[in-house]
């Protein structure tokens, strides 16, 4: 009688796989009318965050379970994906090799449908934006334990690209080796970024352990898949990738570890209402001139997030400055207060409005 049972709840199963698999294709036949109607008018933005965050939060809102919000979430993520490569082939440069954080951020965004590029450099995914041979391009932006990364910045200096979007990826390091014995491990290999972030754990529990830098976390384990004496500090996707064990789990220093990495490509997004605006610019060095330039936000009440500074590779001693504020260049007091600092520098630059991410990944709600 179980048998029977068991029988027919699996046909009931496969009824409901076949519904589901009509309802795809009705929305990839709608999904390709869409395409054709942007082609034939002014508005040809394939990618939109802010609608991927309006079609998430709708359906999680109106979710009555049991099938958990996280996976309807990724489920659409891969609709998504799949439905913006019908309407248009979608390349993203990203810095890779695959298996780095950078590639699962791009994954997070783009899904598994968008043809994900690995190149070796951060210049190297900007220059492949800018000549257009990638639509769009993910790069690491800054570590909420180790700070900012400096070469993300300094190319928005040199290039016109615009930033898109960002993604809130949670770090987690785990220590791991070809036999996932600790007594067998003779050094320990990974980019410099996780080994200053697992810096504590490594004092405590490997202080005499030669500790090597390499290119990527995707190196460091393939280091270590070929030498069993090698340890590779590096994420869950580089040991399934390398077919390393985990000799420990979770070794970062810091367990709210975060990067926040960006989406690169030639044109802002739209406004959402949850939104960001980076700019750059190099102030004019006269007296009272950090007030001054500050005093624009603060007299509208503009909430700033960040404010970073580089040195002038041009001038010694001269700084450009990046400020991350809370809005989108078309609101009025936002453009308004731009404009205004504009008065007291050498040089500004709008570097993008977009969406704010929350330290889960996902977009921001409207507040």
């Amino acid at each position: 009688m179980a048998n029977i049972d068991l029988k027919k709840l699996r046909g009931e199963i496969d009824q409901i796989d076949n519904q589901i698999l009509d309802l795809l294709n009705q929305r990839a036949d709608v999904v390709i009318a869409v395409g054709k109607e942007k082609e034939g008018s002014d508005d040809r933005t394939f990618y939109v965050p802010s609608r991927e965050k309006a079609i998430y939060e709708r359906l999680t809102g109106q979710n009555p379970g049991p099938f958990p919000n996280e996976a309807v979430c990724k489920v659409f993520r891969e609709i998504i994906s799949a439905s913006l490569n019908m309407e248009r082939p979608m390349r993203v440069a990203f810095l890779g090799p695959a298996s780095t954080f950078t590639h699962q951020a791009a994954l997070t965004q783009f899904g598994l449908s968008a043809q994900l590029v690995p190149l070796k450099s951060i210049p190297a995914v900007f220059e492949e934006v800018e000549r257009g041979r990638a639509q769009y391009g993910v790069v690491p932006v800054e570590n909420s334990t180790e700070g900012v990364v400096n070469h993300t910045l300094d190319m928005f200096y040199e290039s016109d690209i615009q930033m898109i979007a960002e993604i809130m990826l949670e770090i987690s390091h785990n220590l791991l080796s070809k036999s996932g014995d600790i007594a067998r491990i003779g050094k320990i290999v990974s980019h410099p970024q996780p080994l200053a972030q697992c810096r504590h754990w490594l004092e405590t529990n490997m202080a005499d352990m030669p500790l090597l830098d390499v290119a990527s976390t995707a190196a460091a384990a393939q280091l270590a898949a070929e030498d069993e004496s090698v340890a590779a500090i590096a994420g869950a996707a580089a040991a399934s990738q390398y077919d390393l064990q985990v000799v420990k789990a979770k070794i970062e220093d810091n367990p709210h570890n975060f990067t926040r990495f960006l989406v690169i490509g030639k044109k802002s997004p739209e406004k959402s209402g949850a939104d960001k605006t980076s700019i750059m610019f190099s102030v004019k060095d006269e007296p009272g001139i950090l007030y001054r330039m500050l005093e624009p936000f603060s007299k509208r009440d503009i909430n700033l997030a960040k404010i970073e500074s580089r040195p002038m590779k041009q001038k010694a001693w001269e700084y450009i400055f990046f400020l991350d504020l809370i809005g989108h260049v078309s609101d009025v007091n936002i453009a308004a207060a731009i404009e205004e600092l504009r008065a007291h520098c050498h040089f500004l630059k709008i570097l993008g409005s977009y969406q704010i991410a929350q330290h889960d990944g996902s977009t921001q709600e409207k507040r």
